[in-house]
């Protein structure tokens, strides 16, 4: 049987991830201070609350999830019964990512969106938006098959999707017909089959881009560059 989420007997991370199972719903968005409201005098309830991401639960921000407001968070999914005995035992490589990691991580990343190359405060084009830089999370596949999570400098737009991008038919169309008959003519190439074949060396450097800095040494380390 499932315990109580008012059960004062469990510590908070277990009463949190009680109370968004049984009080708020997977798929469903709730406030910081309804949160708060459902423990008061309980120090700490956030923090306790991002707690249950190292155990699997998916709770989004307005940063993964462009719907929500700045004050709203949104219970994705449930992961790991942490109520259950021996089920809130912490996982190694989850902790949370402290300030001096997060501006190391930035720095080596070249303070840059490793998806898009947008920096920090740059104006997404076409839109009146300023981008904004996080770290993220990604899973690396190591040439001995091994799995390993390595940190990533991302944009909000690169992590949560282009929604709200509009397609500027105008803007394309001015730039193909300034194209040279040379350019044009490679175009009219790529539209007709409706396909570009990229390059071996350019699929490289796109896939050399987006990988976590660990993954990019390595790969300098092997062509003899570092």
């Amino acid at each position: 049987m499932t315990p109580s989420w008012r059960d004062d007997t469990l510590g908070t991370m277990k009463r949190v991830a009680l109370w968004l199972v049984s009080e708020v719903g997977e798929g469903q968005p709730f406030t910081k201070e309804a949160l708060r409201d459902a423990f008061p005098g309980v120090s700490q309830v956030d923090r306790r609350m991002r707690d249950l991401r190292d155990f699997r639960w998916q709770i989004d921000t307005n940063r993964e999830d462009a719907d929500l407001d700045s004050h709203e968070q949104r219970f994705v999914k449930r992961g790991d019964p942490v109520w259950e005995p021996g089920r809130a035992t912490r996982k190694t490589g989850t902790t949370a990512i402290g300030a001096g990691r997060r501006r190391e991580v930035l720095q080596r990343d070249g303070n840059m969106c490793r998806s898009c190359g947008i920096v920090p405060g740059e104006t997404y084009a076409g839109t009146y938006e300023v981008a904004q830089l996080d770290i993220a999370r990604r899973e690396v596949l190591k040439p001995d098959g091994s799995k390993a999570t390595e940190l990533i400098t991302e944009c909000k737009r690169c992590r949560i999707g282009g929604r709200e991008l509009i397609a500027d038919l105008g803007g394309v169309l001015e730039e193909a017909t300034g194209l040279s008959s040379i350019e044009r003519e490679v175009l009219s190439g790529w539209i007709e089959a409706d396909e570009r074949q990229f390059s071996r060396l350019e699929q490289l450097w796109s896939n050399y881009r987006s990988l976590p800095e660990e993954s990019r040494a390595h790969l300098r380390k092997e062509l003899g560059l570092d």
